[in-house]
């Protein structure tokens, strides 16, 4: 998933100073290596290389730097009602898609609508469910999105079904994207693996499966025009992705990478002094995701047990090395308004001792078999195996790990038959702490098919409490932004410190090595991807 960083490091380091603020020269092919994506297409983008992708297809009306200030993009104004229930935007006029056609208010309805629709079956849409309509796009009753109207080309009016004073928050996001009218429905394979889009790049030729993707520089572009001609983007085996980024780095073959985690420290001592080393603490969370519906872990007792079971310090220090830090919330400290270290009373220390007396009152008996689901090719191998004996060792559980690819991984948790508990991770889509609650955790957020009874939003461990939901609404209604941020925390402690719907384990930190001598205006952005619309040669 995507998330934002607060600009702070983990470790040491931080974005190499050289890399910034830079004379921009035009010119040159950037290199990365990726996964596959589950779409490029903005109405089913839902993680980071997905994201990677469509937003340097797509502009918006929004904007969001990696402090996680919103700021105009294609808007012009962003405008509520006095309860918050209408939003007005005035729409930057002139600007066009990268096959010529308008970018107006009509565009946005498309892109919204067609992302909405019963057949999109889209794993993201639930970002426009506070929009009047909804629900009947959803179901297949209409067609056309009640909540919005067009009055002119470069005004979009937004009629919302509960009051939010945060909508404009959400509109960052990719699902908010236009489209042309070539687009389409939203199955429409030919667009979805070429897209046209109104960013600073545009897809040259299709969406290689497997393969690579490939952009080159939009010259028709209506903001700031990118400088690079080309950026090629490499998909990797997921089995062991982040090992082959960092070998094609070694090897000039590739601009930025990740690394395996067991080899950090070398990658730091190798490429700090050499000022090609970012290291920074994104603005999100690793955690576990227990399937709260079905299975073993259906009772908050047996969650707070496998909780209380793990000993966040010593991964933290034998597998990570310090790279990361524990987690004690599932909001992070990037908003340090809302933030409460510790809310999660069971992710503070390791207590063995409760572990088994709330496992014992779950019938979380030893010999119990608990799936453990998680994808490769990520770096997660050393610490989900540590999780896995810790778990053996203080509850006598037999945990099954299953490393698979990530667009498997979130596929089968999604099932009506899943069960256990996954490794999950998240980051703000948007920057508001609602936007790790409401995804995560609101009963909306489950939006399970009728038909096939999985899970099309990404609250796939099914947690649902009307509580919680209406502490949400509350939330959103308000427009004091100091009392909506209290409410937000009582929602937190209500789902992570006594429901344990989730289990937090790390804070979402992050390394990358870089060229930056051969690049400038390299850095990394709101979702932790590099800034390609900005980067140059040196």
């Amino acid at each position: 998933m995507a998330a934002c960083s607060n600009g702070g490091s983990s470790g040491g380091g931080g974005k190499p100073a050289a890399s910034n603020n830079a004379p921009a020269k035009d010119g040159g092919t950037f290199r990365l290596g990726i996964v596959e994506p589950t779409a490029i297409d903005p109405y089913n983008v839902q993680e980071s290389e997905g994201t990677l992708v469509a937003q340097n297809l797509f502009t918006g009306l929004t904007s969001v730097d990696v402090n996680g200030k919103i700021s105009n993009a294609l808007a012009e104004s962003r405008t509520p009602n006095d309860d918050c229930s209408q939003w007005t935007f005035k729409i930057k006029g002139g600007t066009t898609f990268s096959n010529g056609e308008a970018v107006d208010a009509a565009a946005f309805i498309r892109g919204w609508t067609r992302a909405a629709a019963k057949d999109a079956a889209s794993d993201v849409a639930y970002h426009l469910n506070e929009i009047d309509g909804f629900k009947a796009l959803q179901d297949g009753t209409a067609t056309t999105f009640k909540g919005l109207a067009a009055p002119d080309a470069t005004t979009l009016v937004v009629n919302l079904a509960i009051k939010d004073c945060e909508f404009d928050l959400r509109t960052f996001h990719t699902v908010f994207s236009p489209v042309p009218p070539e687009a389409g429905a939203a199955t429409n394979k030919a667009y979805n693996d070429q897209p046209i889009g109104n960013g600073p790049f545009k897809m040259e030729g299709p969406w290689q499966h497997n393969s690579k993707i490939t952009l080159v520089r939009n010259d028709s572009y209506g903001l700031t025009k990118a400088h690079l001609d080309r950026v090629e983007i490499s998909i990797l085996n997921s089995a062991n992705a982040d090992q082959l980024e960092y070998q094609g780095f070694q090897a000039g073959q590739f601009d930025w990478a990740r690394m395996p985690t067991e080899q950090l420290p070398v990658a730091k001592a190798t490429y700090g002094p050499k000022n090609e080393w970012y290291d920074w603490d994104a603005n999100g969370m690793n955690y576990l995701m227990p399937v709260t519906f079905n299975g073993p872990l259906k009772s908050k007792e047996a969650r707070q047990a496998i909780s209380y079971a793990i000993d966040r310090d010593a991964i933290v220090s034998g597998v990570f090395k310090g790279f990361r830090h524990k987690a004690t919330t599932l909001v992070p400290s990037a908003f340090k308004d809302a933030f409460q270290d510790g809310v999660c009373a069971s992710c503070v220390k390791q207590d063995k001792d409760k572990a088994k007396q709330l496992a014992a009152q779950a019938g979380l008996t030893p010999g119990t078999k608990l799936y453990f689901g998680y994808n490769t090719g990520g770096g997660h191998d050393a610490w989900v195996q540590a999780v896995a004996q810790q778990l053996k060792d203080v509850l006598g559980l037999d945990v099954q790990i299953d490393g698979i690819p990530f667009k498997e991984l979130l596929k089968k948790e999604k099932t009506p038959t899943s069960t256990g508990m996954y490794r999950a991770a998240w980051g703000a889509d948007y920057p508001t702490p609602g936007n790790f609650l409401s995804p995560l955790l609101a009963t909306a957020s489950i939006n399970e098919d009728p038909a096939t009874h999985t899970v099309q939003g990404d609250n796939a461990g099914r947690y649902s409490n009307p509580a919680f939901d209406a502490l949400l609404q509350k939330a959103t209604a308000t427009k004091d932004l100091a009392e909506r941020t209290r409410i937000y925390q009582q929602a937190e402690k209500m789902a992570i410190g006594d429901d344990q719907a989730l289990i937090p384990l790390f804070t979402r930190s992050q390394q990358r090595v870089a060229n930056t001598e051969k690049w400038a205006n390299l850095t990394y952005d709101f979702n932790e991807n590099p800034t390609l619309a900005n980067v140059s040669q040196k």
